[in-house]
């Protein structure tokens, strides 16, 4: 009789509070974020009357039964199963711990994918009937998840297949060739290496710019290539890619029926969305990523060094190095880095322009890599010369977007470069040839062919916007001080420009053989505010195409803003008159680097768009 009262009495249901994070926590725990079946999963096994524990004791029986239960609906089926499919190909994935993926797991990632693709496409509601559906973020990530672990083992059959094959089996399905609008450096055709973004973490990146949506991230690596000195542009070794698998069939059925899948590789840069299955979809995509690695292994750090110490490993001639495949659609942006530098000068401003999406749709960042203890002149004319070769290379007729209306960034010498790269010389440079009254006029003529290219210049026509950061157009005085002009003793010009001045001094001499040789200013030397170049450089005309800007570092200053300095370059030397804006942002000389210079950056570069398509109306 208690036992009754008991049974009829006492409450069978109740009632508790849950924290608001552990509720978060439990809406979003899946296989993948969490190692675990989702909640939704689990309520799917328990309306067919399984269980996590006898599923995973019995795992085809489970799969079976929920495939054909018709107590579940087909979202709620096909979400389960990619989920259940997922969850055992991650329990038998040995592959990141070094050993192979095997065909069975292969097969399970692939039949976790399929269900997934099922559910996005092929049941009755589409994906913008579920945008505001968390099991459909959910199923996204099951999907691409699988499309990364499947396509790392597609990676790896690919050198077996050579290049004209068109399909091949694996792991019991059929795997189509893929299609692809990814290029790669030197139009290499298949990767050196094919690196899940996913797996990635990066430091010294203030930002990761990524756009969700369909497909799995990764960066393909380009094969090493010899390239020769005299090609100055190289193309991205390092590239975005987008995959995803498409799965044959036309109906729901086909495609849970089918063994063939393809791949389809996309670059994220020129494609935002992607057609699958008739329905357009936003394209995965990480920006970062391919740019990072690029950084991290291209020991520009220590290179930079010797470069500018002149020392054996370091850079002799400019390079134009580009972020990305060139484009013709879209505008260039040159940046120029400074003194003992590199890109790596650049490594959050050009991650920033790569990830803001109006500038990523309407730019391509090309960074100018240069030996900087050779004279400005001299990189003044071999950069000219790189950029003039690298547009004719991929633009022989000039009427592409991309040849017009580009925007030069520089820094400190960077800056200065890129001023003169819109500047007219006119015959003003040529006071600083020592005169020599009684040369022959054939050895006069000999000595102007050969200055020239140092001493005569006129603006790129190409150009018609510039920014000048923490630029001596002045020169500075710190380049005369002691720790200065120790590091200038220790630098050795590059060999090349050591014969030129050589043979430029025996075309000095007299036809006595008299002469003084020249003497030849290293960088640091021409940085100095008495440097001859420099005061005769300063006030070159700008081209009155060009709109420019300056942005000034101010270090420690409590008087007013023309007596200061940002710890290496005067005010008085980085400001232009004549700037469309000049921005002065407390900051050491490395400003390029803070958040308001990069937002300065942005807005101009904003500018630039919108008074490039005024120009092409």
């Amino acid at each position: 009789m208690v036992g009754l009262l008991c049974l009829h009495g006492c409450a069978m249901v109740d009632v508790s509070h849950v924290k608001p994070h552990d509720y978060i926590n439990e809406r979003r725990a899946d296989v993948v974020g969490a190692g675990r079946l989702s909640d939704r999963s689990v309520q799917a096994l328990t309306v067919v009357a399984l269980t996590v524990d006898s599923c995973q004791r019995e795992f085809v029986t489970c799969t079976e039964t929920v495939a054909h239960s018709p107590g579940l609906n087909d979202e709620q089926r096909l979400s389960a199963l990619a989920e259940l499919w997922l969850g055992k190909a991650i329990g038998t994935d040995h592959a990141k711990a070094g050993a192979a993926m095997d065909d069975q797991t292969l097969d399970a990632f692939l039949q976790s994918a399929r269900y997934a693709y099922a559910y996005l496409f092929y049941t009755a509601r589409s994906p913008a009937d579920r945008a505001f559906a968390l099991r459909q973020v959910q199923v996204i990530g099951f999907y691409n998840f699988a499309v990364q672990r499947a396509v790392s083992r597609f990676f790896q059959e690919l050198p077996q297949l050579g290049t004209q094959w068109t399909r091949t089996s694996l792991a019991g399905w059929t795997v189509m060739r893929p299609q692809t609008d990814v290029r790669l450096a030197d139009d290499a055709s298949v990767p050196a290496e094919l690196l899940p973004a996913a797996d990635l973490r990066f430091k010294g990146l203030r930002s990761i710019y990524q756009r969700d949506g369909f497909g799995s991230d990764f960066v393909a690596v380009a094969p090493p290539e010899a390239r020769a000195d005299d090609v100055p542009w190289r193309e991205p070794d390092y590239v975005s890619m987008t995959g995803a698998l498409v799965f044959d069939g036309a109906t729901l059925d086909e495609v849970l029926a089918t063994r063939q899948v393809r791949l389809l590789v996309r670059d994220p840069y020129r494609d935002g969305i992607i057609t699958i299955a008739g329905r357009t979809v936003p394209l995965g995509a990480n920006f970062t990523a391919a740019y990072g690695v690029w950084l991290a292994r291209s020991g520009f750090a220590s290179q930079s060094i010797r470069s500018l110490l002149g020392r054996e490993g370091g850079i002799t001639t400019p390079r134009v190095l580009m972020m990305q495949p060139y484009d013709p659609n879209r505008l260039i942006v040159v940046m120029l880095h400074g003194l003992g530098s590199s890109p790596e000068a650049w490594i959050n401003v050009a991650n920033e322009v790569m990830g803001d999406e109006e500038l990523r749709r309407n730019y391509q960042v090309w960074e100018v890599y240069y030996p900087t203890n050779a004279p400005v002149a001299v990189n003044l004319a071999g950069i000219r010369k790189a950029l003039d070769a690298t547009l004719r290379h991929f633009d022989p007729s000039g009427h592409a977007r991309a040849s017009h209306n580009m925007v030069l960034i520089g820094h400190s010498m960077g800056g200065l470069i890129a001023r003169l790269l819109v500047s007219s010389s006119g015959d003003r440079l040529w006071s600083l040839v020592p005169a020599r009254a009684n040369l022959s006029p054939a050895r006069r003529a000999k000595l102007h062919e050969r200055l020239a290219p140092y001493l005569q210049f006129t603006p790129m026509p190409q150009v018609t916007r510039a920014v000048f950061l923490a630029t001596p157009h002045r020169g500075t005085p710190y380049a005369q001080h002691r720790l200065a002009r120790l590091i200038a003793n220790l630098v050795r010009l590059p060999v090349s420009v050591l014969k030129e001045m050589a043979s430029l001094s025996d075309l000095l001499k007299d036809d006595t053989n008299k002469g003084s040789p020249l003497r030849i200013p290293n960088s640091i030397d021409n940085l100095s505010d008495t440097d001859p170049f420099i005061v005769a450089a300063t006030n070159l005309p700008i081209s009155p195409r060009v709109r420019y800007h300056t942005i000034v570092g101010v270090y420690k200053s409590k008087g007013p803003l023309q007596d200061s300095n940002d710890g290496v370059v005067p005010y008085k030397s980085a400001h232009l008159d004549g700037a469309d804006s000049e921005l002065a942002i407390p900051s050491w000389h490395s400003v390029q680097e803070t958040p308001a210079a990069i937002l300065e950056l942005r807005r101009i570069l904003r500018l630039q768009i919108t008074t490039s398509q005024e120009a092409r109306r």
